[in-house]
Formats: structure tokens, sequence, C-alpha cells
């Protein structure tokens, strides 16, 4: 497949992807992708953040995989957490659709976090028993 972009919309692409240090032909699959995920998915849009970029849901400022934690956590009760996040229940069940649809992404993601939990809990555990030795 190929497809035909005017001159200005190619400039706009390669300034882009010098910004993002990524070849133009990645950024635009990128974009094709994300657009095709966010026509699926309205409430959806994307990030970048120092972890990589991710899911999120609009207007509230959590990811997708924070959102399928919280629902995890809660035993499947979306009302309920959608009560603790204070965010309508409309925008969890928008979570719960796309997790529904990309499961091993937010897995992905969720397990990093967890990693991520894990690692620093035992850095913090490490610390405070050096504090005590001292």
């Amino acid at each position: 497949m190929s497809v035909r972009l005017s001159d200005a919309t190619i400039q706009r692409l390669g300034a882009r992807a010098r910004r993002a240090h990524l070849p133009p032909r990645t950024l635009a699959q990128r974009y094709v992708e994300e657009g095709l995920r966010m026509d699926e998915h309205p409430l959806v849009r994307f990030a970048e953040g120092p972890a990589g970029r991710r899911a999120r849901i609009v207007g509230t400022g959590q990811d997708v995989w924070e959102v399928i934690a919280a629902v995890r956590d809660n035993g499947g009760d979306v009302a309920a957490v959608a009560h603790y996040l204070e965010v309508p229940l409309g925008l969890v069940q928008a979570a719960v659709a796309y997790y529904g649809a990309y499961p091993d992404e937010i897995d992905q993601w969720i397990e990093l976090n967890e990693q991520e939990s894990g690692e620093a809990g035992a850095a913090w555990s490490a610390g405070q028993s050096a504090v005590r030795r001292r």
C-alpha cells in the first residue's frame, strides 16, 4: 500500500519525526495505528511520558492501565472505580472496552508498574534497614 501526502504534510511529518527521534515512516505508522484506535475508542487518546507512549482516558489524567488495575483491585466493580477515581462511569467503561480490544498492551503496562513498585518497595526497605543499623 502506498499513500500520497502533500509536500506540506511530508515536511510537518519530517519535522515532528526529528523532534521525536524517529524515522518519518515509523511515526506515520504510529499515527495511523493510533488514529484507528481512537476512531474505535473515541474516549481514548495517546500520550508520551517518561515510561513511553500509552493510552489515556480523555479528561481524566488516567492511563487506561491505571483504570484497569483499579477495576481489578475492586473485583470488576466499575461503578466503585468511577466513584473512587471521581470520573463518570462511562469513562471507566471506555477503559474496559479498550482493554477488551488490546489486553496484551494494558497487561504489559500493569506488569511493568507492579515490577517497578516491587523494586521501589525493596529499595525503601533496604534504606530503612540501613538507617536502623547506624
